[in-house]
C-alpha cells in the first residue's frame, strides 16, 4: 500500500493546478486563451530539463525506439492539455476533473493490451462503479431543476482521459527498460519542442501569448511557474508510483483529485469570495459529492479486492 500514499500526492498537486488553470482561463486568457495557455505550459517545460539532466546525466543514452515512444508521449500530453483546457474554458474545474476518473478504465484496457496486466472480476466491478459516478456529473441541473447533458464536456474529457491513459502506458513501457529520469527528460524535451513549434508556426496563438505576456506578465508568469512546478512534481511522483503497482491501480488514485478540487473551490469561496470561480450552491455541491463518493466506493473496492 506504500505506492498508494505516494501516488496520492499527485492528485493533490494536480487539483491545485486545476484551480489555477481555471483562474488563468477566466481572468487572463478569455479570448483565444486555450492555445496561448498550452504555449505557456509547453515552453515552461524547458526549465525542468536542467534539473532532470542533473538527476541523471545519462539521459542521452536512451535507445532510438524509446526516444520515439517518449516523443509520442509528449504529443499525447499536449493533446490532454488541449482537450482539458477546452472543457475547462466552459465548465467548472470540480466538474471537469471528475471525468478524469475514466482514465483508469482506459488504462485497464490499454494495460491489458500493451503491458499484459490483468484485473480480477471484483476490480472490473469497481471500474463499473467509477463509470457510474462520472455519469452522475454528466448532467447539469439548472435553476428550474431541469437536466441537460454536458455533451461538449463529456466528449472533450473522454478524449483527454484516453490520451492520458495511453501516454501513461507508453511511458511505463519505456521507463521499465530505461529509468524514470531519462523518460521524464525526453518527455519534457518533446513538450518544449511542441511549444516552440506552436510559437513559430501558429500566428494566432503567438499573438495572444505575447499580448498576455505584455499586459499581465508578472501575474501570468508567476501563476504559470507555480502551476508548472506543481504539475511536474506531481508527474515525477506519479512516474515512480507507476513502477510499483499495475498502472490501472495507480491511475485510479486520480479519483481523489476531484475531491481535492472541490475542497479547494469551497475553501476559496468561503475565505476569498471575490476570487471564487466555482458554483457552490447546495444542489451543485450535493451532485458533485455524490459523484465523488461513488467513485470513492469504486476506489475502495478496487484497493481491497
Amino acid at each position: 500500500m506504500g505506492w498508494f500514499f505516494l501516488a496520492l500526492i499527485g492528485p493533490l498537486l494536480y487539483a491545485t493546478t486545476n484551480y489555477i488553470d481555471k483562474v488563468l482561463l477566466t481572468r487572463y486568457f478569455k479570448e483565444g486563451g486555450v492555445g496561448a495557455l498550452i504555449l505557456f505550459s509547453s515552453l515552461l517545460s524547458v526549465f525542468s530539463l536542467p534539473f532532470l539532466f542533473y538527476a541523471d546525466p545519462t539521459v542521452f543514452q536512451v535507445g532510438s525506439l524509446g526516444i520515439v515512444t517518449l516523443a509520442g508521449v509528449g504529443i499525447l500530453n499536449t493533446l490532454v492539455l488541449w482537450f482539458y483546457f477546452l472543457a475547462l474554458k466552459d465548465d467548472e474545474a470540480s466538474i471537469v476533473v471528475v471525468f478524469y476518473q475514466l482514465v483508469p478504465v482506459f488504462g485497464l484496457g490499454l494495460g491489458y493490451l500493451i503491458l499484459h496486466e490483468t484485473l480480477t472480476q471484483m476490480q472490473l466491478i469497481a471500474m463499473a462503479i467509477i463509470i457510474l459516478g462520472t455519469t452522475i456529473i454528466s448532467f447539469e441541473i439548472d435553476a428550474e431543476n431541469r437536466f441537460r447533458i454536458r455533451r461538449k464536456t463529456i466528449g472533450l474529457m473522454l478524449a483527454a482521459s484516453f490520451c492520458w491513459a495511453l501516454g501513461s502506458v507508453l511511458f511505463k513501457a519505456v521507463a521499465l527498460n530505461e529509468n524514470v529520469w531519462r523518460s521524464l527528460f525526453w518527455e519534457h524535451l518533446m513538450l518544449a519542442f511542441i511549444g516552440g513549434f506552436i510559437f513559430f508556426f501558429v500566428g494566432s496563438y503567438r499573438t495572444r501569448f505575447l499580448r498576455v505576456f505584455k499586459e499581465n506578465s508578472k501575474a501570468v508568469i508567476s501563476l504559470n511557474f507555480i502551476n508548472e512546478t506543481l504539475y511536474i512534481t506531481g508527474t515525477i511522483v506519479f512516474s515512480f508510483a507507476y513502477l510499483l503497482a499495475p498502472i490501472s491501480l495507480v491511475l485510479l488514485t486520480n479519483s481523489f483529485q476531484a475531491l481535492f478540487v472541490l475542497i479547494i473551490a469551497v475553501g476559496m469561496t468561503l475565505c476569498f469570495p471575490k476570487l471564487s470561480i466555482e458554483k457552490v450552491h447546495v444542489k451543485n455541491i450535493l451532485q458533485k459529492i455524490a459523484a465523488i463518493v461513488i467513485t470513492g466506493i469504486g476506489t475502495y473496492l478496487l484497493l481491497t479486492s
